[in-house]
C-alpha cells in the first residue's frame, strides 16, 4: 500500500477532518444531525496516513511523479 496523495491534498484533508469534528463540538445546538459531523474522522485519517481507498479504486493519485 503505498501512498496515493500529495502534500497539500493530505494537508486539506487533515484541515477539514479537524474543522468538521471542531464543529462538533463548537456547535451543540445543530439538532439531530450533529453527530454527522464524525464524518470529518475520514478525511483527518485518510490525510494522516496518505492513502486514501477511492483513490486506489479509481486508480486515482495526487503524489508528485518521481523523476527518473
Amino acid at each position: 500500500m503505498s501512498n496515493n496523495e500529495g502534500g497539500l491534498d493530505r494537508a486539506i484533508r487533515i484541515v477539514l477532518g479537524i474543522a468538521l469534528i471542531g464543529a462538533f463540538f463548537a456547535f451543540p445546538d445543530l439538532g439531530a444531525w450533529r453527530w454527522a459531523l464524525w464524518i470529518g474522522i475520514v478525511p483527518l485519517l485518510t490525510g494522516a496516513v496518505g492513502w486514501c481507498p477511492l483513490y486506489a479504486i479509481f486508480g486515482l493519485s495526487t503524489c508528485p511523479m518521481k523523476r527518473a
